[in-house]
């Protein structure tokens, strides 16, 4: 289960590389509606794989018990925060209600903390929760009463062109970020190590392919074929993806300082305390996957 967007292109070049195919394997491919599914749909197995924001994973483990590991990395999250037009200032949004996924992973707290950093704490504004980036975009244009939302391509550029005022790139504002990465049950791994790594093989390879320059067209085709965007959105969101920077990080590379700022801002917002990292996350399966590149 996947959350459609930036991070996800990976996935769909090595589905439509036959990738997977060729290593035996048969993806189902899943939207996910909101994180909480997400990670419900993990821990009661209807889901083995799942992409999503490396703090939902932690959430597993920390708040529902759930013996989850993440197993490689992936990008920063590629977020930005949008405002209503009439907002120039984030201290603006004292007293507002936002928009989020869920009140109390992922995203969420990297919001809080760029609006503690103009002024506001917690109790000075509303969390409302919609769930996907598309229905947080969705819900910014439909209502004007809602203050913020963060978003990623596509729909970051969705709200650019619906008149909604963008604020700036989250890691510009808190620092390097692990963000979306696939995660799993810890003993679903251990049972099936060889389809692990040939999936994440496979999803590495289709990374590859995204990055490669002399696949940009392609690339830009595929966004518009798979995301359903014009096909200069295509291209911008081509431009994200491969950007070399803050772009899909090269070979699943996993971020640990970034992770580390995940758990910092888990702690803050929740009041927990946390173990050290590398309890989070197992890159032995990424190691294995990339030794058979």
């Amino acid at each position: 289960m996947v959350f459609p967007g930036t991070q996800t292109l990976p996935i769909f070049a090595a589905l439509a590389q036959g990738l997977f195919a060729a290593r035996g394997l048969a993806v189902d491919l899943k939207f996910a509606p909101n994180s909480e599914e997400q990670r419900r749909g993990l821990a009661g197995g209807r889901y083995q794989i799942v992409h999503g924001a490396a703090d939902q994973a932690v959430a597993l483990v920390e708040a529902a018990k759930v013996d989850a590991v993440i197993v490689a990395g992936g990008d920063n999250g590629f977020n930005r925060l949008f405002v209503q037009p009439e907002i120039e200032d984030l201290a603006e949004l004292r007293g507002r209600t936002l928009v989020a996924d869920v009140a109390d992973t992922g995203w969420s707290f990297t919001l809080y903390k760029l609006l503690q950093r103009h002024g506001l704490q917690r109790t000075d504004y509303a969390i409302k929760e919609v769930g996907a980036p598309f229905r947080r975009f969705e819900a910014m244009v439909q209502d004007r009463a809602l203050g913020a939302a963060i978003l990623n391509p596509p729909f970051a550029i969705h709200a650019e062109r619906a008149g909604l005022r963008d604020m700036g790139a989250i890691v510009d504002a808190i620092g390097p970020y692990q963000g979306t990465v696939p995660y799993v049950l810890r003993a679903w791994a251990a049972a099936n190590a060889g389809t692990l790594v040939a999936y994440l093989l496979a999803c590495i390879e289709g990374l590859r392919w995204c990055l490669d320059p002399a696949n940009c067209a392609a690339l830009a085709a595929l966004c518009e074929a798979k995301l359903g965007v014009a096909p200069d959105i295509a291209a911008r969101i081509a431009e994200v993806a491969t950007d070399p920077i803050h772009g899909l990080a090269k070979d699943a590379a996993f971020d640990l300082e970034g992770f580390r700022t995940v758990l910092k801002l888990r702690a803050e917002f929740t009041g927990g305390r946390l173990a050290e990292p590398d309890i989070y996350f197992d890159l032995s399966y990424h190691r294995r996957a990339l030794a058979a590149s």
